[in-house]
């Protein structure tokens, strides 16, 4: 059973139970479906597969034989010397014996009469608590899917307040705060500085990795109301969560239509330094938002507003904006599932027969079509991560001989063409050469329009990706995010992401690199909440380099007009 219908198969058979059970907690159903598959993924949807009940899954639901361990008990005496723990180790010897009738993983440990299981039910209620609650391993309540759901939120509460977290007062968790609830609740502690490389760590994925790639898949399986799935995420696509909404409310706002666009301030003030450094994103003549705070007459109004699809929250310049006298819904954009086909398509440069485009020679309009090229089509977030690390190894962007990338005398730099390849090779569309105005003229009238360097195609540079990307990058399935945590959240699933910036002046070169997934070596900053300060890039420019954390965020320095992030699934 794959990965998405395990979770489609769990979300089907408990959800009606774990709607009441997280009613009044900050946690959620996709969170528990995250840890129910990751605690004991590798037992039940064997089991189902099987066709065997559910009350006999749930029994079967055991697990966790390694030695080792600094918890009680730490050996087969130790537990036979706790008060009732010869008929514990009964239990758990037969437990696994039984289980091993079924999962062919655990049938020569079984075979070990000293072997017995350490973790009991559907989220792996560990026995170290044998001593003060007896009563759920010996009276086998694991059985008992309502009893398991109460042992999970007691648990995640714990995880809450322990020390390295001291969340105990929190009454809502974003979704990458319950990443960290649930390392906590893994390993018994969780440090958000580290992002989510860590907890238990197998197969080169760590436990809070693993819970962030099945939330997301949870998240968009969805149901109609009789609990059927009516739609389950494509497979190769890295599970990014849908735009933000934004609640419309009879405050709703506007950029002054006359204004050519407006800053979105993180504080309300302007730096007039360096007035870029405090600007959170560009909102352009006509932009709706509604307003947070803020009276009449104040300087600066509280906002929050979607771009692009992107959510953002910030303070904008009172005098810059008008109400809306008609409601409407602010418009939140979705990207297309799949690049059109007909219309406005996507274009390459068209080659002779026999050409080859090669990292070795100097940069051109071409996209590359070497043998033996990587790409980025896997199922799961470890194996896509894992090619996209192939991607920018094979591209070698700092390697000399790839002139392809290397700054000339002259100042040109090639980052452009370095994210073009990067996203192509993981099967993404950014152009390198597009459109003309009169050939999308013709094209958006269903019209046909032969490819023709510097007559119906043009080479994209940063500030053309820049705008390409406002006007058409939902349709070829790009979307803008309003944090570093979103965007490095999105890459480390396997997705891809962007960070774009445009010069005020178009003569003089904007710059665009990619966001890349986190290795066990290298990794983007985050503050003490865990949030990113320094995404991890990799880029052509001035200088090269296959990974960087830059402690500098270069795209709000005064030369830039405008940034944004994207993500693409």
């Amino acid at each position: 059973m794959k990965t998405r219908d395990a979770l489609a198969w769990f979300k089907t058979n408990f959800g009606a139970k774990l709607e009441p059970a997280v009613a009044g907690t900050p946690f959620s159903v996709d969170m528990f479906t995250a840890i129910a598959y990751q605690e004991s993924g590798e037992v039940w949807p064997v089991l189902v597969d099987k066709q065997l009940g559910i009350p006999k899954i749930l029994e079967l639901c055991v697990g966790d034989t390694l030695d080792g361990r600094s918890a009680f008990p730490r050996s087969k005496a130790e537990l036979l010397a706790a008060p009732q723990g010869q008929e514990m180790f009964r239990i758990a010897h037969q437990s696994l014996v039984d289980m091993a009738q079924y999962s062919t993983g655990y049938q020569g440990v079984a075979r070990n009469p000293n072997k017995f299981c350490h973790g009991f039910g559907i989220f792996q209620y560990d026995i170290q608590f044998f001593k003060d609650d007896p009563a759920f391993f010996l009276q086998k309540k694991w059985c008992d899917f309502g009893a398991c759901i109460a042992k999970l939120v007691a648990e995640l509460r714990a995880a809450m307040a322990s020390r390295s977290l001291s969340w105990s007062n929190k009454t809502a968790l974003s979704d990458t705060e319950k990443v960290y609830v649930a390392i906590a609740y893994n390993c018994g502690h969780a440090d958000p500085r580290n992002g989510f490389k860590q907890g238990f760590h197998s197969d080169g994925r760590y436990y809070g990795e693993n819970i962030f790639e099945y939330m997301r898949l949870a998240q968009q399986i969805v149901f109609a109301p009789t609990l059927k799935v009516v739609s389950i995420p494509q497979e190769t696509a890295a599970p990014l969560p849908p735009p933000t909404p934004v609640e419309v409310t009879e405050d709703v706002y506007q950029v002054d239509p006359r204004e050519p666009g407006v800053p979105l301030l993180r504080k309300p003030r302007i730096n007039k330094r360096n007035p870029a450094a405090n600007v959170i994103a560009q909102l352009p003549a006509g932009q709706m938002m509604v307003r947070m705070s803020g009276k009449k007459g104040a300087k600066f109004f509280e906002v929050q507003t979607s771009v692009n699809g992107a959510h953002f929250r910030g303070f904008v310049a009172a005098e810059h904006l008008q109400p809306v006298k008609v409601l409407k819904a602010i418009p939140v954009v979705t990207p297309e599932p799949a690049a059109p086909t007909e219309g406005i398509v996507a274009v390459y440069m068209p080659r002779r027969p026999g050409i080859i485009t090669r990292r070795v020679d100097p940069a051109g309009p071409y996209s590359l079509n070497e043998a033996g090229q990587p790409q980025r089509n896997a199922e799961s977030a470890g194996e896509r991560c894992a090619q996209l690390a192939a991607i920018i190894d094979w591209l070698a962007v700092d390697k000399p001989a790839h002139k392809r990338y290397q700054p000339t005398g002259g100042g040109t730099t090639f980052c452009n063409i370095y994210a073009h390849d990067y996203c192509f090779l993981a099967n993404v569309y950014l152009p390198r050469v597009w459109w003309t105005p009169g050939a999308i003229e013709q094209l958006g009238k269903g019209g046909k329009v032969e490819p023709l360097y510097e007559k119906t195609i043009d080479e994209q540079r940063a500030n053309d990706l820049f705008r390409w990307l406002g006007d058409f990058g939902p349709r070829f399935g790009w979307r803008q995010t309003g944090t570093l945590t979103k965007l490095q959240e999105a890459v480390n699933l396997g997705g891809v992401g962007i960070i774009v910036a445009r010069r005020k002046s178009d003569g003089r070169s904007g710059h665009i690199v990619a966001v890349v997934p986190e290795t066990n070596d290298q990794k983007a900053k985050r503050d003490s909440d865990g949030s990113v300060t320094a995404p991890l890039q990799s880029q052509a420019g001035v200088t090269n380099f296959r990974y960087r954390a830059a402690p500098t965020q270069w795209w709000t320095g005064e030369q830039f007009a405008g940034s944004a992030f994207w993500i693409h699934a």
